[in-house]
Formats: structure tokens, C-alpha cells, sequence
């Protein structure tokens, strides 16, 4: 049946694909960090060092990083390899095989598409607060899903909806455009960050360190595993080979340093934060306005609030992006309608499959409380590490890639891309069964497209049959 039949890449890599290549090193770094960087680093912070660390929460980010950077190196060999759309997905298909590319392939679907809709319904959260400091409020039934908890009479997220068609509006006006705009805002947002950690760490008491893991070890890595997901969106910027100048070059320097800015900004404003306010009280929901009105410097809970909003904002400029250039990878390869990879002529952007995504991202983030969404965000990611990580080790042993010029080789080769897939398994042996009910379905809905559409209208397979091995 040739379920697993590899996909050739030899003649791919150098072949006009049609969409444009506008992005630098720069570029990519900016879109990593919009992606890394979003509202998350002005909330968690402050809720794993109340539940899970103590003061040491820096540690827990230390450590995350350090499981994710071994991801990064992995998808920068291979990014370096196979310059093609699609990341995890396509470094799949060519070394296990189709269908399990197909199977990663629908899972990250399902991680693009809901990390987009429930940093929509935070979008949205924080835009209301912010209008509402001046007095305007929306009607109940408009301002979040029905079931969503604290708000009565909800029914529909409208703020939500409108930011994600509006991100679909600029993706599909082209990606030069979309990413002068991103590159703007992560700007914006890092200067932000810098604002908070240069006021409050005149105001830090060392007094606030001791105990300094106060539920020990364990706890940190209990909170590891809470402050991974910070560091996933790096994962969107693989997706971007075939837009981007030189990606041999500046793929795996977007990927790791992007995931290294990340980590300082996440480490440097949790270790400022915890000795400003004791981690007792920064069990909140917004612990960084906390920090800042207890040292009376409230002119600033606004600027923050603004960056958040920016902070999301680029999350979903990149993490929507990432979702419409997997959708191409897999409609080129025939396994989805032709429709989703078509390209406008005069963007080289796919609009249709830009459209589409939007508009189902964007009724989630409508209809659907973020509470069940979110969880669903996480599996997904974490099996494409996981693949990426031990697909390091098939590429090294496959001869048809002896002849292929990597300008990245993963370090301490093959023990680290051993560990990395690993540490990803173990990760998600650490999530709720609820996500892995909801993931046993989503994947089933899968096996249904991929056996009455997708093995039927294979490129790969339809090649074979055409040019069967001697």
C-alpha cells in the first residue's frame, strides 16, 4: 500500500516553488521571538513561581530552555537540509515516511489553529480591560463564548473573531508587508519588557529570595514542564524555508537565536519579579501590574498592558502565518484539495488557504471557551519535537541525503537528538487525559481525510506509480 513511501526531496530543493523569498536572518529572529514572547511572559512567570518554584523560577525557564534549544538544533540541522514549507511535516515525510507525516502534519493543524484562537480570546481579554479604563464596555452577550467562567450571558467573543480575520487580512496582503509590521511590534513589545525590568529592579529585596525553593527540586521541574510552552512558537519559523534569502544559512540562526532572546527576556524579568514581590502573592493573573502597583509606579501597569496586547498581536501574526504555510505544504504534496496551495500572482501568497484557516481559527476563538482550547495546544508541538528530534538520527543513516550540503550540524551528535526526543516524550506523559482524549479524536478525524482524500490524491505516491523501482 506504501503508506510509508518517503518523499524525494533532491529535486524539490532548488525548484521555484512560486512563493517569494523576502526574509533575513533578522526577519526570521523577529518572527521567533513574536511567536516566543506573547502575553505568556507577563502571566506565568508569577504563576509558576506561586504553585510550582518559589523564588528559583528563573531555573524552571533555565531548564525548559535547555530541553527546547536541544529541539532547535535538531530543526536547524534539518531546516539547513531541507529548505522546503511545511517544517516538521515535510523533515517527516522525508525520512518515516507519508503517513506518519500525515499523521504530525493534521496535529499541527490542530496546534496552529487553536494556539491562534485562544491567544485571540487573551487578545481580546486584555483589549476589553484596556477600553474599559475608559469606560467603554462591550455588551455581555458579545464579550466571550457561552460557558466561558466569569462571564455571564456570554455568547459570543466578537473582539476575538475581528483580530483573527484581521490577521488574515494582513497575511494575505503578502509577507513583506505582514513581517515589516511584526518586526515593529516585537520591537515595541521588547522595549516594553526592558521598561518593567529597569523600574522594578531598583525596587528588589533580596529578603524575597530566601527560601529560594521553597517546594525544592521537584518543583522546578514540575514547573519546566509548565514553562516549555513558552518556548514552543519557534516551531512557525521553520515553516518559512522557502520565503527566506539564503535559508541554509539563516534558518538555523532565526531558529536559535530567536529561542535565545526568548530565554533571557523570560529568565531576566522572573528573577526581577520575584524579588520585587514575594512569590506568595503573585499567584494572579496579572503579576507584573501587581509588582508595579505595589511599588507605586501605576503610570506603567498601562504601558505593560499595551505590550501584552502588542506581544499577542505578533503571536498571532506568526502563529497564523506558520498554520497557512503547513496547509501549503500538505496541498502541494496532494494530501489536501489543490485549492489550498494556489498563490495569488501578484502577493505569491496563498490567500485562499490564508482565508479559510482565518475564518475557522477565528469562529474557535468565537464560539469556544479558552479553557478548552488551550489544553489542546500542547500535544501537538510536542510530537513534532519529538519526531524532528529522532528524525536527526534517520537523515544521518539515509543515503539518499549523503550528497546534500548542511550548513548546520546538530552537536554532540547522536546522544543530544536521543535525549531531546526523550525529554519530549516524557513531557507529555506529563499532560492531562483530557488532552489526550481530545487528540485520540482529532487524529481519527484525520485518519478519515487522509484515507478518503489524501492517499488517493498523493503526489508522492502518484509518482511512484508512474516511475515504479527498477
Amino acid at each position: 500500500m506504501h503508506l510509508f513511501i518517503k518523499k524525494q526531496v533532491q529535486t524539490d530543493l532548488y525548484k521555484k516553488t512560486g512563493l517569494e523569498k523576502t526574509l533575513t536572518a533578522f526577519s526570521l529572529t523577529t518572527m521567533g521571538i513574536g511567536a516566543i514572547v506573547g502575553s505568556g511572559i507577563f502571566i506565568t512567570p508569577g504563576l509558576i513561581a506561586a504553585n510550582y518554584t518559589g523564588p528559583g523560577v528563573m531555573l524552571s525557564y533555565l531548564i525548559a530552555v535547555i530541553v527546547c534549544a536541544m529541539a532547535a538544533l535538531c530543526y536547524s540541522e534539518f531546516s539547513s537540509t531541507i529548505p522546503l514549507a511545511g517544517s516538521a511535516y515535510t523533515y517527516v515525510y522525508a525520512v518515516f515516511g507519508e503517513f506518519l507525516a500525515w499523521i504530525l502534519g493534521w496535529a499541527l493543524i490542530s496546534e496552529y489553529l487553536f494556539a491562534v484562537s485562544s491567544v485571540a480570546v487573551s487578545w481580546s481579554s486584555y483589549f476589553q480591560n484596556l477600553i474599559g479604563g475608559f469606560g467603554l464596555t462591550l455588551p455581555p452577550y458579545l464579550q466571550a463564548a457561552a460557558g466561558t467562567a466569569g462571564v455571564r450571558g456570554g455568547g459570543i467573543d466578537i473582539v476575538a473573531l475581528a483580530i483573527t480575520l484581521l490577521v488574515a487580512w494582513l497575511l494575505s496582503k503578502g509577507i513583506r508587508e505582514s513581517a515589516r509590521i511584526n518586526n515593529i511590534m516585537v520591537i515595541v513589545k521588547i522595549l516594553v519588557i526592558l521598561l518593567f525590568i529597569g523600574i522594578a529592579v531598583f525596587y528588589v529585596k533580596p529578603a524575597n529570595y530566601r527560601p529560594f525553593l521553597p517546594f525544592g527540586v521537584h518543583g522546578v521541574f514540575k514547573g519546566a514542564a509548565v514553562a516549555f510552552y513558552a518556548y514552543i512558537g519557534f516551531d512557525a519559523v521553520s515553516t518559512a524555508s522557502e520565503e527566506v534569502k539564503n535559508p541554509k544559512r539563516n534558518m538555523p540562526i532565526g531558529i536559535i537565536s530567536s529561542l535565545l532572546v526568548a530565554a533571557v527576556l523570560y529568565i531576566s524579568l522572573s528573577a526581577v519579579l520575584v524579588g520585587v514581590v514575594h512569590y506568595s502573592k503573585l499567584g494572579v493573573a496579572d503579576p507584573v501590574a501587581l509588582a508595579l502597583s505595589l511599588i507605586h509606579q501605576n503610570w506603567a501597569a498601562g504601558v505593560i498592558s499595551f505590550g501584552a496586547i502588542v506581544g499577542m498581536t505578533t503571536v498571532l501574526i506568526v502563529m497564523s502565518y506558520g498554520g497557512t504555510r503547513l496547509l501549503f505544504a500538505i496541498s502541494r504534496d496532494g494530501l489536501l484539495p489543490q485549492s489550498l496551495r494556489k498563490l495569488n500572482p501578484k502577493t505569491h501568497v496563498p490567500v485562499t488557504n490564508t482565508w479559510i484557516f482565518g475564518i475557522i481559527a477565528s469562529v474557535f476563538a468565537a464560539f469556544i471557551p479558552i479553557d478548552k482550547i488551550a489544553e489542546l495546544v500542547n500535544i501537538g508541538t510536542l510530537s513534532a519535537f519529538a519526531m524532528v528530534s529522532l528524525g536527526i538520527v534517520f537523515l544521518r543513516h539515509d543515503e539518499r541525503f549523503k550528497g546534500f550540503d548542511a550548513s548546520f550540524k546538530v552537536p554532540g551528535y547522536p546522544v543530544l537528538p536521543i535525549v531531546s526526543f526523550l525529554a519530549c516524550v516524557y513531557l507529555m506523559t506529563q499532560l492531562q487525559p483530557f488532552t489526550w482524549q481530545a487528540f485520540g479524536i482529532w487524529v481519527a478525524i484525520g485518519l478519515v481525510v487522509y484515507a478518503a482524500y489524501g492517499y488517493h490524491h498523493s503526489e508522492v505516491r502518484s509518482q511512484l506509480d508512474q516511475n515504479p523501482p527498477a
